[in-house]
């Protein structure tokens, strides 16, 4: 292979077939650059519905829309080349009936190239996550704490402890029973994460759960350092781009104000140059 040839992304069934493997990696990414940066590490990309606080500055995703979803898909879809990519479905528009899910999943699959699609939920989902499934898309399924659900969890708060085990259990088997072909784990315990990733035959994607899950998935701006209103117990930071960013914000502005910026070398003389002799 050719230092220019495109190496093919992995499809779903790839991903599935990875069950007890060497770890999958994965990261969210909202813009071209960024998933250029991950392109060649992760196994598949997320254009995350966390793109609504991230980048947008809302205070959940509900109010992430769709026509957010496929601009943002789109950037990433530029920017990779090895790495699938995987796009959450908003909150609002698969809930509503199987038909108006499958409408809006093949919409955002059509307009952003994105090789499947993740949803929110469990037993109640798992009938529309076959009707997807059976028509032609993908579906990673998301079960524990859901984000789109915050209002009716009562916030961001570890799910299946105590006698609430089971419950996610259920939910991890009947996404696998209906054709999900991975299932991302989040902010469970880890002895439940455990048990849920022999219990499955699907991989297991946590963030917040356990090292023993078939793979890992962090919202790059929490790694990097970048979004810093809070970092979750379950974020580990790789980099502080975000304050290495405000003090080379700040350097700039005094640069600026004292009249170092621009300097000589940066600006351009009334002459054009003279051309170098032979």
């Amino acid at each position: 292979m050719s230092a220019t040839a495109k190496q093919k992304a992995p499809m779903p069934e790839d991903i599935r077939a990875r069950k007890g493997d060497t770890p999958l990696v994965s990261l969210t990414a909202y813009t071209t650059p960024m998933a250029q940066m991950m392109d060649e590490h992760c196994d598949f990309v997320l254009v995350g519905d966390s793109v609504g606080m991230v980048l947008h500055g809302l205070p959940s995703t509900l109010g992430v829309t769709m026509e957010m979803m496929i601009l943002h898909g789109q950037a990433v879809a530029r920017g990779l080349q090895s790495a699938m990519m995987v796009i959450d479905m908003p909150f609002g528009s698969y809930e509503t009936s199987k038909e108006i899910a499958f409408e809006n999943a093949a919409r955002l699959m059509r307009e952003t190239g994105a090789g499947a699609v993740k949803l929110e939920g469990g037993v109640h989902m798992a009938d529309t996550i076959a009707f997807l499934v059976a028509r032609g898309i993908p579906v990673m399924a998301h079960i524990g704490l859901t984000p789109q659900s915050i209002n009716t969890l009562g916030g961001y708060k570890v799910q299946g402890r105590d006698d609430a085990a089971d419950a996610v259990i259920a939910d991890a088997k009947a996404v696998s029973d209906a054709g999900a072909f991975s299932v991302v784990l989040e902010k469970v315990p880890e002895a439940l994460a455990d048990e849920i990733t022999k219990a499955v035959p699907i991989p297991t994607i946590g963030i917040g759960a356990s090292a023993g899950c078939d793979g890992q998935i962090l919202v790059v701006d929490d790694m990097l350092g970048l979004f810093t209103a809070f970092k979750a117990k379950f974020v580990k930071r790789y980099a502080t781009l975000g304050d290495d960013g405000a003090a080379a914000i700040a350097a700039y502005a005094s640069d600026v104000r004292a009249r170092r910026f621009p300097g000589p070398e940066h600006v351009f003389s009334s002459s054009a140059p003279k051309a170098k002799s032979k």
